[in-house]
């Protein structure tokens, strides 16, 4: 089993922790512990710990949920010294195995919630990371701001015995604030645009229905920095921890793959200090929104253009899609001729560079990424990944022939049927019934009625509707592939 008795004599090509993980201190805690985090932040502090004086920095993870799948992931956490392997794997087969000695502890914090309390308000504890999800904030889409009215929230504020991350951050710097400690920052690592503005609202919301005092206190002296995060990290099921573990020679109850890119650009505002992470290759900026428009508008964009005729033609994969010929032109045009001319990136990024890593990326057999997860939730991710492109191709006439295409395949995706008549079940959770019928109706703009396309409606074109009207028509009437020639090229 792997545990700190076998780092000095690990398998040929695996690599140890360059320092002694016994001996390292406790400076950041963070709340969920999954996949991503073990191999993007987890995986910066443990380049920054072999670092000359940083050894102050390990974390200690903290789980919030109960139950014998989270009470088995605390029991292999301890019985490995919270030692994992990771496998960067890239896009030509070449693969690197390491062991992140980052993790030095791991709480289980329904089993012991006053361990997890004291451990935050010790003055070792510089900084809370989190990876919660994006919804996981509880903030209300309408109104933008933090919901009093769930359940959990109720009993926390009505309670000195918290159960969510919200109860326990906030009595956490109530204690701090009483002792003379002082504040740590609140790092949100999630995937979601300004991370940590959104976390600021979620924590602030709560704190000001405890005590209006100690949020005016965590309003001045907690830092919220935003922070732009990036690495395909696939979930590990049975087979493939075997195969991992096979190919490394460990044994590794906890073992992942991940892809060889990685990406943080964080604002450099932390209130009780920082790892030295720019040595580990974290990016330090003070504003993090222009990576944050490249990476919506050319990845994740990219992503969902793929996916949904990808899906239409019978694929499953990304990689698979990638390397069909036609769907990798409309990608680069979309990229070269849509993106690019009206992207305006920060400095020192080229965008020319950044689109040749989002093929590359995409083309990784090893992350075996599911289309239909990339094209789940579509009208929410139509929103926010293409409505900036949208806007500004009406606003300056530009070729409507890509867009128009990538509407149609979404639009027909919805139906529930590749081209061939295999059926899939399409996830759309912000969609009622009645809203994915529209995809049926037999006036193929009905279903523009869609909150996907909400972003545009106030400059929607009529060139545009019928563009994609016709599209629709053309993918039924000629096939999916050859009105993807048709529309999804370089211009005539």
């Amino acid at each position: 089993m792997l545990n700190r008795t076998i780092l000095k004599a690990l398998p040929a090509g695996v690599s140890a922790p360059a320092y002694d993980p016994a001996t390292i201190g406790t400076g950041i805690v963070h709340f969920g512990v999954g996949n991503f985090f073990r191999a993007h932040e987890a995986f910066y502090v443990d380049r920054c710990l072999a670092l000359a004086g940083q050894q102050g920095w390990g974390i200690v993870g903290v789980g919030l949920t109960a139950g014998g799948r989270s009470e088995r992931k605390a029991e292999q956490f301890a019985a490995q010294d919270c030692l994992y392997s990771l496998t960067e794997a890239a896009p030509d087969g070449g693969r690197a195995v390491r062991v992140i000695g980052a993790l030095r502890g791991y709480l289980l914090a329904p089993a012991d919630p006053k361990a997890v309390l004291d451990l935050l308000a010790d003055p070792s504890v510089r900084i809370v990371s989190m990876t919660i999800t994006e919804g996981g904030y509880n903030i209300d889409e309408t109104t933008g701001e933090f919901r009093l009215d769930h359940a959990a929230v109720r009993t926390d504020l009505a309670s000195s015995a918290p159960t969510t991350i919200f109860g326990y951050v906030v009595e956490a710097l109530a204690r701090r604030r009483a002792a003379g400690v002082g504040p740590f920052t609140v790092l949100s690592c999630d995937n979601l645009r300004h991370n940590g503005d959104v976390a600021r609202t979620a924590f602030l919301g709560f704190a000001r229905a405890r005590d209006p005092d100690l949020a005016a206190w965590i309003e001045a002296h907690v830092s919220f920095p935003n922070g732009m995060v990036d690495r395909i990290t696939p979930s590990v099921d049975d087979a493939t921890a075997g195969a991992l573990n096979a190919a490394s020679g460990l044994d590794d109850a906890l073992p992942l793959v991940t892809e060889d890119f990685t990406q943080w650009v964080v604002e450099d505002r932390f209130c009780a200090g920082r790892p030295a992470l720019e040595e580990a290759g974290v990016q330090f900026v003070t504003d993090v929104t222009g990576y944050e428009h490249v990476k919506v508008r050319m990845l994740n964009a990219s992503h969902i253009l793929l996916a949904f005729p990808g899906i239409l033609l019978g694929y499953r994969q990304v990689d698979e899609a990638l390397r069909d010929p036609d769907l990798a032109r409309l990608v680069n045009a979309y990229l070269e001729l849509d993106v690019i001319p009206r992207l305006d990136a920060p400095p020192g990024l080229d965008p020319q560079d950044y689109r040749r890593s989002v093929l590359r990326r995409f083309s990784n057999p090893a992350m075996a990424d599911q289309l239909l997860r990339i094209g789940g939730d579509g009208s929410s991710k139509i929103q926010v990944f293409w409505t900036e492109t949208v806007r500004c191709v009406l606003s300056d006439g530009g070729d409507l022939r890509r867009i128009a295409f990538g509407i149609a395949a979404y639009l027909e995706a919805l139906r529930g049927a590749d081209e061939t008549g295999v059926p899939y079940t399409p996830t759309e959770p912000t969609l009622d019934a009645t809203q994915l019928e529209l995809a049926e109706a037999e006036d193929l703009g009905a279903a523009l009625a869609l909150p996907a396309f909400d972003g545009w409606r106030d400059i929607q074109s009529p060139a545009l509707t019928d563009a994609i009207v016709t599209a629709r028509r053309a993918i039924r009437d000629i096939g999916v592939r050859a009105a993807l020639v048709q529309y999804g090229g370089l211009p005539d």
